[in-house]
């Protein structure tokens, strides 16, 4: 199980960190990603990371800005978002994949949070 804390409503240029906690024991074997939907969209790929926080995978709208990390021990990933912009603002997923091949397609992974909502004004 999986569970997204920290979205919230921020103005432009301001910061949030997620948290994503996992129960289980597996969970340091797992790729870990950050999808977000804003209505009328699909969800999207954000950002993930390899079960050994060796690969890291951002894609241009948010390299720089957001920046992934994970504490196995804790069984919790981060997701801190600085610079936050107003085409930021959408319900943001955290999800668990046991093969991280295609770690920015939603279909390869098998859990799923109930999401938090980041809300950025202008």
């Amino acid at each position: 199980r999986l569970v997204e804390t920290g979205g919230g409503l921020v103005q432009a240029g301001a910061s949030l960190r997620l948290s994503c906690a996992a129960s289980g024991r597996t969970f340091s074997t797992y790729t870990v990603g950050w999808f977000r939907q804003a209505p009328g969209n699909e969800r999207k790929f954000v950002v993930a990371v390899d079960r050994r926080e060796i690969r890291t995978y951002y894609p241009d709208s948010v390299k720089g800005r957001f920046t992934i990390s994970r504490d196995n021990a804790k069984n919790t990933v981060y997701l801190q978002m600085n610079s936050l912009k107003p085409e930021d603002t959408a319900v943001y997923y955290c999800a668990a994949a046991t093969d991280g091949t295609y770690y920015d397609k939603s279909w390869s992974y098998d859990y799923w949070g109930q999401g938090t909502q980041v809300t950025v004004s202008s």
